[in-house]
């Protein structure tokens, strides 16, 4: 259905509420009298896959024709002004839930299992999709006197209700199993993310719908599905009913279709000879007749009501095929109880194998986890007194697993339950195919027996294949009621079993969610820095970055942006400082840390100097940049390594893997939560510095710029490492956790001399961006590799190997399609008040998409806006116009530019005390943003390695990769050198 804030909604999930606006979705005029219904007239035009076939060509012409079927696709549609309420308890959010033993499903099989496993003293969790306990006990009828199972419902209701060790959560779906029992359920608007020991699977059995002409008509259903219309909803599903069977369930529909009140015109068994029962004599005995041999061949449409009102039924005479005798039943429902395929999803997401015998047309399933285990129908249990059994043995299981041995667990689990009630329960061929077709396999996606047929025809004979040719089991559904009916078809098609056949692969979500359960609030453990008072006092206003909290800008919230612009302004002429304590801090050592270095990252640390730092990339095995940091020396076998506050727990992991496999002398050890830091970055840092450091000469001489010294600040043991992230002269200073208020408020004192004042995230983003630095994660996706992102220089080309080497070696003989590169965008390109671009605003040339922008900001320093955006190499040249899709659809105007955006040359990181404080007052007249002239071959230069350098308003190569000067010196090969940039005045051509 269409709801005014989400379309394909599923009518039998949604509850009526007040205010409630629902309409039907995807028709033309009315649902009584759809326009486009006649589209059915041209069906034997449309065969399946008929677009892959007619719009190929002439070239293009899909483009054209995509607007038209994409109509037809039923997607409903996106009301784009919708807000959502604002109260908290309507936000989509998430939680973190624990358990000894999760229970799925809540019916007598997982009752019995949580009573099991909860009176043991295991803390057990039931989940149940509906809105009841009790699954099948809510409507089935097991025996022809119910009163036993009804008995059941009400004793396991109360026992467990009641028990203090179970926790009951219905109206919650287990949308998907991943590694380690980590299971998310989805309750309404909040998504639980839960970890437990032992996980049994009590999913139960969808029952299967009869394939014939006219399967879809309003009126045809299954079983089950009257049975829950009556007693869960006490709605009469019709007035006459047929009863279609292939085993005793019909029957009991029957029965409980007669009490309701409803005429049983005929039940119509497909079994030849159905063994005498219960339940079939208490039907023959109320004078219902009973066909045996025989199928409904066709449904028929009553044309003013729009419902069933008559089937044509038949003898069958061999597999799929009827006779031509017929005999008429007039009714307004047709109940189908042919047989149950068990609810395997959840299972095979977790490592299951669904098997099928070919000779009993049963389903097995086996191959999941230890630590699972399942019960019910779902592991072929159908008589009432086997799934209860089922469900405490599971129980029994778990509670082994969990105190006892394992050998204990692997006994009770190599446990069999035989039960004879299954056998026979599946019908093995209840599709009968029909001259005029409309015998429905898929009724999402209106895909027919004959669809199926020709997609084999054409050459897909796998079921997969057929699956991704044909949509089947691709709709809301997937595959639910289809899946088994189009194996069976694909095996009869290709001369191959089911069992060799198989069915598509399950994977996660099992049932369809909102985006906002991934999008909605996180709530992470709060975590906080040792300075994180003294942020508080000072005005901070804080942001979560990852779990810890931070400070985004110090002042008050509605001066935002004039905070911000403060802080990027006084670290520029003065000093700054901020809290880095979130950054990961590891520590490596061992006679080979330097060579495990060498080998996790890009760049080379066999011949790092100890007392030196060097940046760190790291990449992974596909050549994908995951992480950056500093590696500093502080001993030849000891090295402390930053890495991004997000990411730190993922590269330890990594470091941990790596280690597992190459066996070097390392020890590695997570030291984040050991070191508190912050970064003290401006012209005036080394004044500031100076005044609180006892025993380290801060000379550029003695500490140049990627030095790292140990020593005493303020009287605090420290690691200080002169480093500029925000491009100026900076030294992070890294001490003891427990020191962190003592460091900060002996630094604060030390620079009120000099106009120091903190600044926030904001404000280092600002910064960072001026000179162009990526920050990981934000600035890179799951596809970004070292060349992408200009980094070239990162990576040692003569290192014999490195995480992603060879990837990266391949792609680097690839051409690039995407480049980041910096913009600017200035009022002469647009009109006022333009909306400042967003992250993961799309660049948009001659009307399509072709990158996006990764970070966007105003710059103080150089009074304009600029950014960082994922380009094609024919728009990322400097120069290059832009246009950026902004807020509101406004279009911005922006242009090209060379990176860095600020200080190119890179004097405020690299010059004395006194030139720093020189360029420091020429601050605003120095910087520019005009993008760098490059001559013709500076791509040449790009691919040999080069680092370039700046001479006027051009680029030279500076050196290249892996060259220095003794080497150059002592070459005795010829040597080549560019001299475009070199200016040429005259006619004579004298140079300059």
């Amino acid at each position: 259905m269409q709801l005014e804030s989400a379309p394909n909604t599923l009518a039998d999930r949604q509850p009526v509420v007040n205010d409630l606006v629902v309409k039907g979705q995807n028709y033309s005029g009315s649902l009584q009298n759809d326009l486009q219904a006649y589209v059915s007239l041209l069906a034997r035009f449309l065969p399946v896959g008929f677009y892959y076939k007619a719009f190929f060509r002439p070239r293009g012409i899909w483009e054209y024709w995509a607007r038209f079927i994409r109509k037809q696709a039923g997607l409903g549609r996106i009301d784009q002004t919708y807000r959502p309420p604002q109260e908290p308890e309507l936000h989509f959010d998430k939680q973190y839930k624990f358990a000894d033993v999760a229970v799925i499903g809540g019916g007598p099989a997982g009752l019995s299992a949580a009573l099991e496993a909860a009176q043991a003293g295991l803390e057990v969790l039931l989940v149940e999709e509906n809105s009841l306990l009790g699954g099948s006990l809510n409507y089935a009828r097991f025996e022809l006197d119910n009163s036993a199972a009804n008995a059941l419902r009400e004793d396991l209701l109360v026992q467990v209700l009641a028990h203090q060790n179970i926790e009951v959560m219905t109206e919650t779906i287990c949308n998907g199993w991943h590694a380690d029992n980590w299971l998310a359920l989805v309750a309404r608007k909040r998504l639980y993310k839960l970890r437990a020991q032992q996980v049994l699977m009590c999913t139960g059995s969808l029952e299967q719908p009869a394939i014939f002409r006219g399967n879809d008509i309003p009126g045809v259903l299954m079983s089950s599905a009257a049975l829950r219309l009556l007693h869960l909803y006490a709605v009469k599903p019709g007035n006459r009913a047929v009863l279609l069977t292939g085993n005793d369930e019909g029957y009991a529909t029957a029965l409980e279709l007669h009490e309701a009140g409803i005429s049983v015109q005929a039940v119509v068994d497909m079994r030849v000879e159905p063994s005498p029962s219960e339940l079939s004599e208490a039907v023959v005995a109320l004078g219902i007749a009973v066909h045996t041999n025989s199928t409904v061949f066709e449904a028929k449409l009553d044309r003013g009501s729009k419902r069933l009102t008559n089937v044509d039924v038949r003898s069958i005479t061999s597999q799929g095929e009827c006779g031509q005798e017929q005999l008429s039943f007039d009714c307004d429902v047709l109940c189908m109880a042919i047989g149950y395929m068990p609810t395997y999803q959840l299972i095979c997401q977790a490592g299951g194998q669904l098997s099928y015998d070919d000779d009993s047309c049963a389903f097995t399933l086996n191959g999941y986890p230890q630590d699972m285990s399942i019960a019910g129908s779902v592991n072929g249990a159908w008589a009432l007194s086997a799934v209860v059994a089922d469900g405490i043995r599971v129980a029994q299981v778990a509670i082994a697993k969990i105190n006892q041995p394992a050998d204990a667990a692997d006994q009770l689990n190599s446990i069999s339950l035989k039960d004879p009630h299954a056998e026979g329960l599946n019908f093995a061929w209840p599709m009968f195919a029909h001259p005029k077709g409309k015998e429905f396999v898929d009724f999402d996606e209106d895909l027919q027996i004959a669809d199926i047929v020709n997609a084999t025809r054409d050459g897909y004979e796998h079921i997969q294949l057929v699956k991704r040719y044909s949509t089947c089991g691709m709709g809301p559904s997937q595959g639910r009621h289809s899946a088994l009916a189009a194996a069976r078809l694909v095996a009869n098609a290709t001369g191959l079993s089911v069992a060799q056949t198989g069915v598509t692969t399950a994977r996660p979500p099992f049932a369809a969610e909102f985006l906002g359960l991934n999008a909605g609030r996180s709530f992470y453990p709060e975590r906080r820095s040792n300075m994180h008072d003294r942020h508080l006092q000072a005005g901070a206003q804080m942001m979560q970055a990852g779990a810890w909290y931070r400070p985004a800008y110090y002042g008050e919230v509605e001066n935002r942006s004039e905070c911000i612009t403060q802080e990027v302004k006084n670290v520029r002429s003065n000093v700054g400082l901020v809290d880095v304590s979130t950054l990961g801090g590891i520590e490596v050592r061992g006679s080979n840390a330097a060579e495990f270095l060498n080998r996790f990252y890009t760049f080379t640390f066999a011949k790092q100097e100890v007392g030196k730092a060097r940046y760190a990339l790291l990449t992974n095995e596909a050549g994908v940049v995951i992480d950056d940091g500093v590696a500093c020396r502080l001993h030849i076998d000891h090295y402390y390594v930053t890495a991004t506050t997000g990411g730190v727990d993922r590269v330890f992991q990594s470091m941990l893997k790596w280690n597992a496999q190459w066996r070097l002398d390392v020890d590695i050890a997570n030291a984040t939560t050991a070191w508190c830091g912050v970064n003290l970055a401006g012209p005036k840092s080394r004044l500031v510095l100076q005044n609180v450091c006892d025993n380290i000469d801060l000379s550029n001489e003695s500490f140049p710029y990627m030095g790292v010294r140990e020593g005493l600040v303020a009287g605090i043991p420290a690691r200080v490492v002169r480093v500029g992230f925000v491009g100026e002269l900076g030294y992070e200073i890294h001490v003891p956790q427990q020191y962190g208020e003592a460091l900060w408020d002996a630094l604060m004192r030390a620079g009120a001399a000099h106009d120091i004042k903190p600044f926030g995230v904001e404000a280092q983003r600002i910064l960072r961006l001026e000179k162009g630095h990526v920050i990981i994660g934000q600035d890179t996706d799951a596809m970004s590799n070292p060349m992408e992102l200009q980094m070239n220089w990162a990576i040692a080309r003569k290192k014999p190997f490195f995480v992603g080497s060879r990837t990266i070696a391949e792609l680097q003989q690839r051409t690039q399609q995407r480049v980041l590169a910096g913009f600017v965008i200035s009022s002469e390109l647009n009109a006022l008040n333009y909306p400042i671009p967003q992250e993961s605003h799309l660049i948009i040339h001659q009307g399509k998409m072709v990158g996006r922008v990764t970070s966007c900001g105003f710059s103080p320093t150089l009074n304009m806006v600029i950014g960082l955006a994922y380009l094609p190499l024919n728009l990322a040249e400097p120069g290059s116009k832009i246009q950026i899709k902004s807020d509101g659809g406004t279009f911005v105007n922006a242009e090209v530019g060379s990176l860095p955006f600020f200080d190119r040359e890179g004097r405020r990181q690299q010059v004395s005390q006194t030139e720093q404080m020189v360029i420091a007052d020429a601050a605003p007249a120095e910087s520019t943003a005009q993008p760098l002239r490059r001559n013709p071959l500076h791509r040449l230069h790009q691919s040999l390695g080069a680092t370039f350098a700046v001479r006027g308003e051009s680029q030279i190569v500076r050196h290249y990769a892996n060259n220095n000067e003794s080497e150059i010196a002592q070459a005795s090969t010829l040597a080549i050198a560019d001299l475009t940039p070199l200016a040429r005045i005259g006619s004579k051509g004298l140079r300059q």
